[in-house]
């Protein structure tokens, strides 16, 4: 199909050079860091209006639009959960724009408990979590408008739904730990000037104490701040209130580990682990007996006991040992659940708090199981399992008798058994062998011409597991094909895995990716004509590289919420904490050069390059949409093909979470629109 886009929107271009180790580096589009410049507004609204005078000629995007609704259109359950005498869960009736919270008696009729949707007109405000004290009497729920990553924190009564006291404002990144009905212990950040994306390098977070009734701002600092510069922080209790554990950490991987007696109104908070180097949590406690999920020493992780009094690592005694499968582990009902990724599916095994196995689970199939956590008493608990080909089902699991029972099973209009997920292995450009799944029609022709769908996201230790996606049914319908491959950078082969695609290793990431392409290709699957890649914030810098790196290898380019200015990404806001994972221009001079040689804003040149749909958000307050700005006029400035380069600049939406039914739907028709419409 031959749409031509309107001429691209003037993007001018100023005449900042920053130097960097004696090499000097023009940055034209700098302006467009500020998105609160009448400039930066008007280029928005120009950018989007040529996308989507683009998109509305393409005359099966509005047949996708009502696929993907009727898709949609089903009623949707969350595992149940229970808080006090009620148990909650969420419900969305269909096409609601956000999932309701419902609470049940017993067995009595649910009743609507939160309703996001009655929160904003648009429906883009959004419920970003729900915290209870421990006897279900008080709740305090928090706020999204727009998708922001800050948040509103109102309290209230669970009995008469009436506040409690005052909303606090602008919390950042934080759960909500209540200690009794007294108050509660949360953390955020100071929050930057209106307008400004810059942190000033500042922006530390604090540890906080709220005591009901009183006034955000007499609340009291218990952790953080100046005094103690960490990046990101963590409060919260073990079940039965005596310890408050804290997370403290500089990066987005490893934490310091600290601990307060509360039973002991005069007891200090102490350190247990002091470096930056691993990941260590207490999952649960007995009496002075501590539970620490660790990958101390075992990038694996496993599961350690020690006593409260003496916790430093020197005594730590292991419960479930380090294996060859990473590990997840959680408690519920008095047991211990360990969830084992084995080539990237799920494992589950029930064990005594003394470490004796007592069940396997049997899960339905191979993929992704989760939500094996319930409170002490509890003698069952709710998880779901999902693949590429099964749809979400969430499944009521008896904990003395191990046994499983199906509670809701997904409505949507699929039929697995029309479908195939297959996992391969193939080899990357150093010799690392690397898994992938592939998922199609079952008896499709492989002749190099199918529709092809290749996506990853590879960093920050974030493992991609077998998941079932509405929007994929489009491309698996039209006889597509969706491959994910388990790149180097996430953590599904542990903490090694992981580090082998950071700072000066990150182009393993990149080898990965361009190695799994070549495999689709060369075994038939598609064809440079018929692939199109796709990933989301590190993902979108993933694709940003193979745009500027191997533009000749696939036809269609989807970077979203993308980190595409390596050289200055941590001089905003939310950057500054993803150094571990990326290093910095400012380290050093071989960091800066390494940096600025695969950095997607600084590799563009002209050249012939792939059709790109750039997609972003105004209210993205953590990969500011920056990047994506000065990204898509460097690249509209040097597309010298016929190939369109354009931005969908989503409004009222951020980074991803809390985005509405409708904001979903028609971003995945648009997406769907174009990767077709490039393809003929």
């Amino acid at each position: 199909m031959n749409i031509k886009p309107q001429p691209y929107p003037q993007s001018k271009k100023g005449d900042t050079i920053d130097t960097y180790f004696g090499t000097n580096v023009a940055d034209p589009y700098r302006w467009l860091e500020d998105d609160e410049t009448n400039d930066t507004k008007a280029w928005v609204i120009q950018q989007n209006k040529v996308t989507q005078n683009y998109l509305d000629q393409i005359p099966y995007r509005e047949p996708i639009r009502q696929r993907l609704e009727n898709l949609w259109n089903y009623e949707k359950y969350s595992a149940p959960f229970k808080e006090g005498k009620y148990t909650y869960f969420y419900k969305n009736n269909g096409l609601q724009s956000q999932s309701v919270l419902y609470r049940q008696l017993g067995d009595g009729e649910p009743e609507i408990f939160l309703d996001p949707n009655t929160f904003s007109a648009d429906g883009t405000t959004s419920l970003g979590g729900v915290d209870f004290s421990k006897d279900g009497s008080i709740c305090a729920y928090q706020l999204s408008a727009g998708g922001s990553d800050w948040r509103d924190v109102v309290i209230m009564h669970t009995a008469t739904k009436i506040q409690v006291g005052d909303v606090l404002k602008d919390i950042k990144f934080s759960g909500i730990a209540w200690q009794g009905n007294d108050g509660f212990y949360y953390s955020t950040y100071n929050k930057p000037d209106a307008g400004s994306q810059l942190s000033g390098l500042t922006q530390y977070h604090k540890l906080y104490y709220h005591k009901l009734g009183t006034s955000q701002q007499h609340d009291k600092l218990i952790f953080g701040g100046t005094e103690m510069p960490r990046r990101y922080l963590s409060g919260y209790l073990t079940e039965d209130e005596r310890y408050l554990v804290i997370t403290a950490a500089t990066s987005t991987t490893g934490n310091e580990l600290y601990l307060q007696d509360l039973s002991n109104p005069d007891s200090a908070i102490i350190n247990i682990v002091d470096n930056f180097d691993s990941q260590s949590l207490v999952l649960d406690n007995m009496g002075t007996r501590l539970y620490i999920f660790t990958n101390l020493n075992a990038p694996n992780y496993k599961v350690v006991t020690a006593d409260a009094g003496h916790a430093n690592p020197a005594n730590w005694a292991d419960l479930l040992p380090e294996t060859e499968n990473v590990l997840s582990a959680s408690t519920g009902g008095g047991k211990l659940f360990a969830e084992y990724l084995k080539d990237a599916t799920s494992l589950v095994m029930q064990y005594s708090m003394d470490g004796k196995l007592e069940h396997q689970i049997a899960l339905p199939g191979v993929g992704t199981a989760g939500g094996f956590g319930a409170k002490r008493d509890e003698k069952e608990l709710y998880y779901s399992f999902t693949s590429y080909t099964y749809p979400t089902t969430i499944f009521k699991y008896n904990i003395e008798t191990g046994e499983s029972q199906l509670y809701k099973k997904s409505g949507v209009q699929f039929n697995p058994e029309l479908y195939e997920s297959k996992q391969i292995f193939y080899t990357s450009k150093d010799g690392t062998r690397i898994p992938m799944v592939i998922t199609h029609k079952k008896r499709l022709v492989l002749d190099g011409n199918n529709t092809t769908l290749l996506y990853a996201y590879g960093g920050f230790g974030i493992s991609l597991t077998p998941a079932f996606s509405l929007s994929n049914i489009i491309l698996l319908e039209q006889g597509g094909i969706y491959a994910v491959p388990n790149i180097r950078g996430g953590g599904e082969y542990g903490e090694n895995w992981h580090i082998a695609g950071t700072k000066m290793q990150k182009q393993n990431v990149f080898d990965d990716f361009i190695a799994a392409a070549e495999y689709l290709i060369e075994h038939k699957y598609t064809s440079p004509d018929y692939l199109a890649i796709a990933g989301g914030s590190n993902g979108g810098l993933l694709v940003g590289a193979m745009i500027t790196q191997r533009p000749d290898l696939f036809k269609v380019a989807l970077p979203a919420v993308g980190v595409l200015d390596m050289l200055r990404y941590n001089q905003f806001t939310a950057g500054a904490g993803w150094a571990y994972d990326y290093g910095t221009a400012q380290d050093d001079e071989a960091m800066f050069k390494y940096l600025y040689n695969y950095s997607p804003y600084h590799a563009l040149r002209p050249a012939n390059y792939p059709a790109t749909l750039i997609l972003t958000a105004d209210h993205d307050d953590r990969v500011v949409p920056a990047h994506s700005f000065k990204f898509a006029a460097r690249m509209q400035e040097y597309q010298q093909g016929e190939a369109p380069v354009l931005i969908r600049i989503e409004t009222k939406a951020g980074h991803g979470a809390g985005k509405s039914t409708a904001q979903n739907i028609s971003e995945a028709a648009d997406k769907w629109a174009f990767v077709f419409a490039n393809m003929g």
